[in-house]
């Protein structure tokens, strides 16, 4: 299907097995940009369980010249050509090869999906559907095939020439060209097939794997970013290492190359053995990278790496599993950034390293995934049905998906989940699988029944859990009523629920004294720890617990045991309590959060009708102990400390009102400031780094929690004394995290009433005259300058649209369009949601404009107004005539499944 034709629904009951399979490849390419000539020359056989006879062959295509076809040596003329494809007929009854020429033009292809140029280099980016822009093909994941690759080029304008699996031959050719010569002897599906060429330089290691075998290690770049990829090489050699240990799987191929690309639609790609990634997720040294960048890189070259076994060696069947190796993958990469950031040595510090790391990921998927379970967009884990796949590359497949996994390991131990793995590995190696089939790979290693637990992969919504608790002092007997629901979930969520759900539900109980309690069930003969995993099965259950000799206290779902929302009617000095001290580091956490968005939405309230506002002062002095408690370490003090972002709290509202939300938590942010300012100072001198830059988690905790200390004090009611202290933070700094953040702290500063802007506009200027040249760097700037605070005499939407125009902004790159437009759109809601409604307006620009050029990037811009009917009646005015815009002038289907969807909601 081309991008423009109408939208046809697919489904996942209409699967049906491909009519053919293709057992091998081998491909040839003539590499120009504006004409690259593909020759495909394959093997195919019918499908013995194939339905029906095909009596012709179906091969996807898109924005291809066709040239020729011949089977089995012969020119073959029955042949039909359409905007999508091919249909073959006169097909042999048994096994035959096909080959087929076609001509492809890299250099227009500004979709990046295909074959395309990208600063005089050619790239590839085939998943989902990208490979039928390179040839005529079966571009489906159930057909897996080995490959062989061929790739002849200019030697002078392209040197290096990669592909998939191991080099077997090159050489020079006449007329100044080369050719290279590739095989890849692991079954693909051809999501999974990349090529590189072009003026391109690498580092390498050589290692030895678990089992002897030595290993090529590469990650390449152009020229200019030598120096910048050593983090990434360390951070495979982690991954490659980690698997090992973790999961007993080694690199199958003889090497592996990381290649960075700085025009990617995504992050990075799995294919096997030539991960393409966004160089956002390769390069980085102290002056250019945050230390947010290096954790970053870290997990996603452990993403990548780790979809070897869990994308790659076992793949999906169809589109509708792609949590299947999504939601898998990112587990691993989490349990391997929360491994990494522990270190090798347990205990306390190693824990809370472990926690710090489950507050960030749930901080994720409760400000993004769950407001997709609320919106037009919500799906299951396992979608039902899509119009354009790119769509459902989303935070509901990945990051909930990552939940459902994590749930197994929560209901079976690591150990339990190790046999389960273990036994979907020797079950389905080379195959295209289900995720029912890894359910029952799991079920089977542990002796388990997991029917109940498939409606995790089919039910849209997030759930919710209410909590009712009784204390019998008498008998000593602890009882929490648990009822599941959805609550006015999503239409999504309504239409499709079932039964209820296998939810692993981990409680404590904290006596009097702060400590935990022994935890007996009823019916059990000993106490059996003081953190207990409740399988919580129907819509209503109850948990007694017996030999309980205090009122207790409860911490419900400690670790974040399940994706669902917890209803318990906390005091806030329970809350308080909890805060200061729940063992469990992510209750503590979550103690602090409800603390302060019950706060702030009651200041949003008052804020909305015009009150005066005022804080609870017994909030004030839970955000003090946190302050002064150094036995909690710098990054979970950070984390603590960091109030609800504001696109979070609107969804906690009945009606959105960002105005209200934004003034809130000005006022709070101010208050805290204020009232806390001299432990703020002691924290920011306390959490200082001297010396040579180490991006460690100590270190980087320590830099995160003074930089937070600097974002306070900048908004103080006179925040000269903050000014002073950024200033100097940003002309001595060694490294990118403090320089930026000092940079942030200045414009945060320059937004209170009556400061002089010029310190911060000055700052902004040297920035960019230091690092004009380095791209990943003038893309923090943009999005620093398109997050801003503002004010009346300070509209961002103003500065956004001047820098537009800047030399150095270019809405054709991805990472550059993200920096500006995308962080204006999503990353600063009171701006962006303007009562006069220029920021729907600016939106529905560059929704327009991206969607002519790029769809898939359009689409994830587009859905920015997809919640437009929970905001105040004059804003949903303003939102819906910009989605009426939008969906009037875009021709992509990418786009028009956003829009369209939003607008029917």
């Amino acid at each position: 299907m081309s991008n423009t034709t109408a939208a046809a629904v697919i489904r996942r009951q209409d699967y049906t097995p491909p009519a053919f399979l293709i057992d091998s490849v081998a491909l040839e390419f003539d590499l120009v940009p504006a004409r690259t000539v593909v020759k495909n020359t394959m093997k195919l056989r019918r499908n013995p369980d194939a339905q029906g006879d095909a009596s012709r062959l179906e091969l996807m295509g898109e924005q291809l010249e066709f040239v020729s076809a011949k089977i089995d040596g012969v020119a073959h003329e029955d042949v039909r050509i359409s905007e999508n494809g091919l249909s073959i007929g006169n097909i042999p009854a048994g096994d035959f090869e096909l080959s087929i020429e076609n001509i492809c033009n890299p250099a227009e292809n500004t979709t990046l999906s295909g074959l395309y140029v990208s600063s005089g280099n050619f790239f590839t980016q085939c998943e989902a559907e990208g490979f039928r822009r390179i040839t005529y093909f079966l571009d489906r994941p159930d057909v897996m095939s080995t490959y062989t690759v061929t790739l002849r080029a200019d030697k002078a304008a392209y040197p290096v020439l990669l592909s998939n699996g191991n080099l077997i031959g090159e050489g020079d050719l006449p007329d100044g060209r080369h050719f290279a010569q590739w095989e890849d002897p692991f079954k693909k599906p051809s999501y999974l097939f990349a090529l590189v060429a072009g003026k391109l330089v690498c580092i390498e290691e050589r290692i030895r794997s678990g089992s002897g075998k030595e290993k090529l290690l590469q990650v390449w770049v152009e020229p200019q970013d030598l120096d910048k990829t050593h983090h990434a090489m360390d951070s495979l050699i982690n991954s490659i290492r980690w698997d090992e240990k973790r999961f007993g799987l080694e690199l199958d191929l003889d090497r592996f190359m990381i290649v960075a690309v700085s025009d990617f639609n995504m992050g990075a790609m799995e294919n096997k053995g030539l991960n393409i990634f966004n160089t956002k997720y390769v390069l980085a040294n102290p002056e250019t990278a945050t230390d947010t960048d290096f954790s970053n890189i870290e997990a996603v070259v452990g993403h990548e790496y780790f979809h070897n076994w869990t994308g790659n060696r076992v793949t999906c069947r169809d589109w509708f599993q792609l949590s299947l190796k999504e939601g898998l993958t990112v587990f691993r990469d989490q349990e391997f950034s929360a491994d990494m950031s522990a270190g090798d040595v347990d205990g306390a510090a190693s824990a809370a390293a472990r926690a710090t790391k489950r507050i960030e990921d749930v901080r994720v998927l409760r400000q993004m995934q769950f407001a997709e379970d609320a919106g037009p967009m919500a799906h299951p884990v396992r979608p039902e049905s899509y119009v354009e796949i790119n769509n459902f590359y989303t935070m509901t497949v990945y990051e909930k998906g990552s939940e459902v996994v994590r749930m197994y390991q929560t209901l079976f131990g690591r150990d339990g989940f190790r046999r389960g793995m273990d036994l979907y590995f020797q079950r389905f190696d080379g195959q295209a699988v289900t995720c029912d089939d890894f359910r029952h790979a799991l079920a089977d290693a542990n002796q388990r029944d997991l029917a109940q637990f498939e409606r995790w992969y089919s039910q849209a919504g997030t759930p919710r859990v209410s909590v009712r608790a009784s204390y019998d002092a008498a008998k000593k007997r602890y009882t929490l009523s648990l009822a599941q629901g959805y609550g006015e979930a999503s239409e999504a969520a309504r239409d499709t629920q079932g039964g209820p759900l296998l939810i692993p539900f981990s409680v404590g109980l904290i006596g009097k004294n702060g400590a935990d309690l022994p935890l007996r069930l009823e019916g059990e003969q000993e106490p059996n720890g003081t953190t207990r995993v409740l399988e919580f099965t129907e819509r209503d259950q109850s948990f007694t617990f017996v030999d309980v000799n205090e009122a207790p206290l409860p911490s419900l779902l400690r670790n974040f045991s399940a994706p669902v929302i917890v209803e318990y009617d906390y005091t806030n000095d329970e809350l308080a309590f909890l805060l200061a001290h729940d063992s469990d580091p992510f209750n503590r956490w979550e103690a602090g959060q409800r603390l302060a968005t019950r706060e702030l939405l009651a200041l949003a309230e008052r804020a909305a009708k015009g009150e005066t506002l005022a804080i609870d002062d017994q909030v004030i002095a839970a955000f003090a102990r946190v302050l002064d408690d150094t036995t909690l370490t710098p990054a979970f003090r950070e984390l603590a400390l960091m109030l609800p972002s504001e696109s979070y709290l609107a969804e906690q509202m009945a009606v959105s009102d960002p105005a209200a939300v934004h003034a809130a938590r000005v006022f709070m942010s101010r208050r805290l400031a204020s009232q806390l300012r001299d432990k703020w100072l002691a924290t920011y001198e306390a959490n200082r780094t001297p010396g040579e830059y180490r991006p460690v988690s100590e270190d980087a905790g320590k830099r995160g929690l003074k930089n937070l200390a600097l974002a306070y004090l900048s908004q103080l009611d006179d925040p000269r004394e903050a000014v002073k202290l950024a200033q100097a933070q940003y002309d001595a700094a060694n490294n990118m995290t403090d320089r930026s953040a000092a940079l942030s702290a200045l414009l945060l500063a320059s937004a209170t009433k009556g400061a002089d802007a010029g310190v911060a506009d000055a700052a902004l200027a040297d920035f960019y005259r230091r690092f004009e040249n380095e791209a990943l760097v003038i893309d923090k700037w943009f999005a620093l300058q398109a997050t801003q605070r503002g004010g009346p005499d300070r509209k961002v939407i103003e500065i956004v649209r001047k820098l537009m125009q800047h030399q150095a902004f270019n809405i054709r790159n991805p990472n550059r369009a993200r920096s500006l437009i995308f962080s204006f759109c999503s990353g600063n809601p009171a701006q962006f949601h303007a009562a006069d409604g220029s920021g729907y307006a600016f939106w529905a620009e560059q929704v327009i404009a991206l969607d002519a050029l790029n769809p898939q990037v359009a689409a994830r811009l587009a859905r920015g107004l997809e919640l437009w009917r929970r905001f105040t009646p004059q804003l949903r005015e303003k939102m819906h005539a910009a989605l009426s815009e939008v969906a009037s002038k875009v021709k992509s289907r990418d786009v028009r499944e956003v829009v369209e969807k939003a607008l029917a909601a």
